[in-house]
């Protein structure tokens, strides 16, 4: 890539723009524009490759999807340097999926349980965040089973101050079972049977540059089972709310104070592609009192919560000292 984009700054500058005409200073100047080119792909390559990255996943007594999973995870073209469960209460059989795939691995698999007091993935989300070790978070559900280059593909275009959002891939009710039934890590693709929203499984390097949308601060579409961001960026405004109990808004009320903070939105289409095997929806009894918790956050412009990582993490880390 670097090597294309230095040779087409050449052409540009001294066919194209007539370099050629102005003798031995059209050929130094088009070469030094060629080689500054060059070398800018050459050092985002190198900064890519040198940052480090970890992996949490969130579940709740799905220890069967969980293990494809990390299947999937410990499959990837390029592997995250940590995997973190970050386990909302499951019971014992959970514990002994990741223990069987901690043996098994070739990088840290750590199991960061909660006691069981009622839907709490906030909570669950910061206690992994803090034992985080890497410079850049993804975050995915226990039941998204990933393309070989789902964290390749977030790196890429890993900022500071950019948060991504990726999408998923909907497989059919049918589809999981037979996938569950098997056991092992199934090859997914665009052409496989039993998904629904096909074109979101098409990974293209060319339409995932097109499509996705940089700079924006929306709020439609906020999903943590497919997300990415800066380690240091999460902890300026102190992770999750821990004062969301049950589902939904906690991960829209962490993206809105994100928003408050500069950081921008960067959607992540045709690339970054994870599999969303079914499942029954979870109750949603909680969504009046979380939707007054992120209503305030709006209104008021916060920025940090009170109750958020800082619950778990030392407060110098949180500042960034």
């Amino acid at each position: 890539k670097a090597l294309l984009h230095g040779g087409v700054s050449f052409v540009k500058n001294y066919l194209l723009k007539r370099g050629f005409a102005y003798g031995a200073d059209g050929l130094t100047i088009s070469v030094s524009n060629a080689q500054g080119s060059y070398y800018k792909y050459v050092k985002l390559y190198e900064r890519n490759r040198a940052i480090t990255v970890s992996l949490i996943i969130t579940t709740y007594n799905r220890p069967d999807a969980l293990e494809l999973v990390l299947k999937s995870a410990l499959s990837q073209t390029r592997l995250p340097d940590e995997i973190i469960v970050a386990d909302d209460g499951s019971r014992q059989e959970t514990a002994e999926v990741v223990d069987f795939i901690r043996r098994r691995a070739s990088i840290p698999v750590k199991h960061s349980w909660q006691p069981d007091r009622g839907f709490r993935a906030a909570e669950s989300r910061n206690r992994a965040l803090a034992q985080a070790k890497s410079d850049y978070i993804v975050l995915i559900d226990g039941d998204m089973v990933l393309d070989p280059s789902f964290i390749a593909d977030h790196l890429k275009i890993a900022r500071k101050g950019r948060l991504i959002q990726g999408s998923r891939v909907i497989l059919t009710e049918d589809k999981t079972q037979d996938i569950l039934d098997e056991g092992d890590l199934p090859a997914l693709s665009m052409f496989s049977s039993g998904i629904e929203k096909r074109l979101s499984a098409l990974r293209c390097r060319c339409l995932a540059k097109l499509a996705g949308r940089k700079g924006n601060r929306k709020h439609k579409g906020i999903k943590t089972c497919n997300m990415g961001f800066f380690r240091s960026d999460a902890l300026a405004v102190n992770g999750f709310d821990n004062s969301f109990v049950g589902w939904g808004r906690e991960d829209s009320e962490f993206v809105a104070r994100c928003y408050h903070n500069g950081m921008k939105r960067h959607n992540l289409k045709f690339a970054g592609i994870a599999y969303h095997l079914w499942h029954n929806e979870a109750e949603r009894d909680s969504l009046p009192q979380n939707d007054a918790l992120l209503e305030a956050t709006l209104s008021e412009r916060k920025i940090r919560c009170v109750h958020g990582v800082s619950d778990f993490i030392k407060d110098e880390e949180v500042a960034g000292k």
